[in-house]
């Protein structure tokens, strides 16, 4: 363990990476999801089922494998760029599916009759949904939506397996060598994933209590 402490520079950056990943996907993939869901319950029957689609491939496709393509196959057809993209790539793919499905269950409990009601006045689809639906459905999304990017926070261990020295790269570099302390430093590390996913439910839980009473 003196090891950790003499390198704790090393694990604030590995856990500062870990926080990036998480950051970037996790925006990327709300505009990425939010994007989905609209063209899942939209009008344009195309879009609806190539949407559709495209969450039921990737859902059913282990993160493993959308990391493989973005690391190993896309350069192979000259789609280069940083490990950080990358990563953030591959978790945006993976996460943005889960995202369009809580999205869109929040959608799908927004009354029928207030799209109606948008579309009279004159709003567009695309105007009943930012104006109308979409605030309503994100209010009652929270709690899923949470979950999924707990998930994320979570996902962002595979990195390591592809050369990204966050949280869990960092502690295999440790473990390695510091055989003898690798209970103690797991659980260092487990704990620093503990402290980002209770700091991430606790705003969760305000976020959605903010709006409950916002909506009274």
């Amino acid at each position: 363990m003196q090891d950790v402490f003499d390198q704790f520079d090393l694990v604030l950056k590995a856990f500062w990476l870990t926080v990036q990943l998480f950051l970037l996907s996790g925006l990327f993939s709300l505009l990425v999801g939010t994007v989905l869901a609209s063209m899942r319950v939209g009008p344009v029957s195309v879009l609806r089922r190539a949407s559709g689609v495209y969450v039921t491939v990737v859902r059913n496709t282990p993160l493993l494998m959308v990391f493989i393509f973005v690391f190993v196959a896309a350069p192979r057809i000259d789609i280069n760029s940083s490990f950080l993209t990358k990563g953030v790539i591959a978790l945006t793919i993976y996460t943005s599916t889960f995202v369009c499905e809580a999205i869109r269950s929040g959608i799908n409990s927004v009354p029928l009759g207030q799209a109606e009601a948008a579309r009279s006045i004159g709003l567009t689809f695309a105007g009943s949904m930012r104006e109308v639906v979409l605030p309503q459905a994100f209010r009652a999304t929270v709690p899923p939506l949470a979950s999924v990017l707990i998930a994320l926070l979570k996902n962002t261990s595979v990195g390591a397996a592809f050369g990204l020295l966050e949280a869990t790269a960092r502690m295999r570099f440790f473990t390695n060598n510091n055989a003898d302390d690798r209970l103690l430093i797991f659980f260092t590390f487990a704990a620093g994933y503990v402290i980002l996913v209770e700091l991430l439910s606790f705003g969760a839980s305000r976020v959605e209590r903010k709006w409950k009473v916002a909506s009274r």
